[in-house]
C-alpha cells in the first residue's frame, strides 16, 4: 500500500460519509507486516509472516457517533460499510463531548521526519541466524542447562489518517527485536530468566550474542534463591522493571480515567507528587523513538511536555473529547486504532536519570530488596494501593548478598512516588522507560 492508494481509499470513504448525511467523519487505514522465527535448542521451531490491511471509519451525526472497521477496502464494500456505520450512528445515544479535533489544532505538512524505521525486513535466514546466535551465547554460559527458546522478529506499519475537515497525514515505522529465555540448574533447583532488545533500526540493536550472554548470566545469578522474613524494607526497582511504575502513572493520568473519576490522581493536578527536582517527560518527537509520531490519533499537532515537572503533576493525557468533558484543551495525546473511536495515552514517556549510579543506590539502601523481575501487579485505580509478586536479590551493607524469590511487595503508589530516587542508568527499550529507582519503605511479604 502506498500513499496515493491510501489517500484514494480514505477520500472515497469520506465522500460516502458526506452522501450519507454525516456532519463529520474521519477514517484511518493501517498496513502492517510481521515476520518472526522461534528457535529452541539449536533447532528452528516456527516461522511466521503476516501482512494485513485494516480500515476504521467514524461517522458523526450531531452529538451521535459510531465506528466500524473492515479488512475489505474494495469500492463496493466501502459504500456498504459507510451505510452500516451511518445507521449505527443515528441509533446511538447522544454524547455532548463527541466531535473531531478543533481544526486550528491540526498538524500541518510537512511533518517532522522522526526516522522511525529502517524498513529493512530481514529474510527468514537472517532471522534464524539472529535467534540461533542469541541462544548459543546463552547456552554457553556455565550453569545453563536448557532453553525456553529464542526469537527474532521484524515488524513494520504505516498509518494514513484523514478527516472531513481536510486533514490527511501519514505516519509509521518499523522495529526489530531479539529475545531469549533460558534455564539454569544447581543443587538447589532450577531457575529461569531472559533478556531482549527492541529498536526501530537494527543498527541500534545490541548484538544477538550480547543479549544471549546477559540472559544466561542473569539466570545463573538467580540460582539457589532464599526466602526472606516478612518485614518493612526499602526497595530498589532495577531498570528492567522500573518502567512499570511509570505505566501506572500514565494510566492514572489518562483523561478517560480522570473523566470517569476512577483515578487516584484525579484531585492531584498541580500538586507535587514526586520529589522536587524530578521530571517525567512525554515527548512524541524523539528520533527513532518507539512511541514517536508526527501527529496524534486525531491529527492534532502535539508538543513535548513534562507530565511531572519538578515533582509536580502538570496535566492529563487528553484527546479532544476528554478535554471537552474536563473543560480543558487537548494536548495531542489521542490514540486511534482501526476499531472504535479515539482513546488517549502517552508517547515516549520517561523519567529523567538522576546523578547516582546503581551501586550508590545499593549503598543508600543498606539492607533491603533489589527487584529484578515481577509478575501479576495489582493496583487499586481509586486509591493507588499497589502489590506485585517479585524476585530479585537481598541487599545487606549496600551489596547484593543472595537471590530471593516468592516475595510480594506492597505499598501505595502516591507514597512510592513521593520517595523516589533515580539512578543514572536510563535505557530506552520501548515507549516507557525509567532508570533504576529507589522507592523507600515497602511491605515485603515472604515467610
Amino acid at each position: 500500500m502506498n500513499q496515493r492508494d491510501a489517500e484514494k481509499i480514505l477520500s472515497a470513504v469520506l465522500a460516502d460519509a458526506r452522501r450519507a448525511g454525516a456532519d463529520a467523519a474521519d477514517a484511518v487505514l493501517y498496513h502492517a507486516v510481521s515476520h518472526g522465527v522461534s528457535w529452541r535448542m539449536g533447532k528452528l521451531e516456527d516461522v511466521e509472516r503476516s501482512e494485513g490491511l485494516d480500515l476504521g471509519v467514524r461517522l458523526l451525526f450531531g452529538q451521535r457517533q459510531a465506528s466500524v472497521s473492515t479488512t475489505d477496502v474494495s469500492k463496493a464494500s466501502l459504500g456498504a460499510l459507510v451505510e452500516r456505520c451511518a445507521s449505527m450512528a443515528k441509533a446511538a445515544p447522544e454524547d455532548p463531548y463527541v466531535g473531531l479535533a478543533p481544526k486550528e489544532r491540526l498538524a500541518k505538512a510537512p511533518f517532522a521526519d522522526l526516522d522511525l524505521g529502517d524498513y529493512a525486513e530481514p529474510g527468514t535466514e537472517a532471522l534464524k541466524d539472529r535467534a540461533r546466535q542469541c541462544e548459543e551465547a546463552a547456552l554457553a554460559v556455565k550453569g545453563i542447562v536448557n532453553s525456553s527458546g529464542a526469537g527474532a522478529n521484524y515488524g513494520e506499519g504505516r498509518k494514513w489518517f484523514a478527516t472531513s475537515h481536510g486533514f490527511f497525514g501519514e505516519s509509521g515505522g518499523s522495529h526489530h527485536s531479539v529475545s531469549v529465555s533460558v534455564v539454569a540448574e544447581d543443587a538447589g533447583g532450577m531457575e529461569t530468566d531472559y533478556d531482549y532488545d527492541s529498536k526501530t533500526h537494527y543498527a541500534d540493536m545490541r548484538a544477538p550474542e550480547a543479549i544471549g550472554r546477559r540472559a544466561g548470566e542473569r539466570t545463573v545469578a538467580r540460582l539457589s534463591p532464599r526466602r526472606v522474613k516478612s518485614q518493612t524494607a526499602p526497595v530498589i526497582f532495577d531498570n528492567r522493571v522500573s518502567n512499570s511504575l511509570l505505566s501506572h502513572l500514565s494510566g492514572a493520568a489518562n483523561g478517560a480515567a480522570v473523566a470517569r473519576g476512577v483515578s487516584f490522581l484525579k484531585n492531584k493536578l498541580g500538586e507535587r507528587i514526586f520529589p522536587a527536582g524530578m521530571d517525567v517527560v512525554d515527548d512524541p518527537f524523539i528520533k527513532r523513538g518507539h512511541g514517536s509520531r508526527p501527529f496524534d490519533g486525531e491529527g492534532v499537532a502535539a508538543k513535548a511536555f513534562n507530565l511531572i515537572d519538578d515533582g509536580v503533576l502538570t496535566q492529563w493525557l487528553l484527546n479532544s473529547a476528554q478535554a471537552r468533558q474536563l473543560k480543558l484543551e487537548t494536548n495531542g495525546r489521542a490514540t486511534r486504532g482501526a476499531a472504535g473511536g479515539p482513546g488517549s495515552g502517552s508517547t515516549n514517556l520517561y523519567l529523567k536519570a538522576g546523578p547516582k549510579t546503581p551501586a550508590q543506590l545499593l549503598a543508600d539502601i543498606g539492607t533491603g530488596l533489589l527487584v529484578a523481575d515481577m509478575f501479576g501487579p495489582q493496583v487499586n485505580s481509586n486509591n493507588g494501593d499497589y502489590s506485585v509478586g517479585c524476585s530479585g536479590f537481598w541487599v545487606e551493607k549496600g551489596e547484593r548478598q543472595y537471590p530471593v524469590n516468592e516475595i510480594t511487595i506492597a505499598g501505595n503508589l502516591l507514597d512510592m512516588y513521593n520517595s523516589l530516587v533515580a539512578a543514572n542508568d536510563l535505557e530506552f527499550r520501548g515507549a516507557t522507560n525509567a532508570p533504576s529507582l529507589f522507592v523507600g519503605a515497602m511491605t515485603v511479604a515472604g515467610d
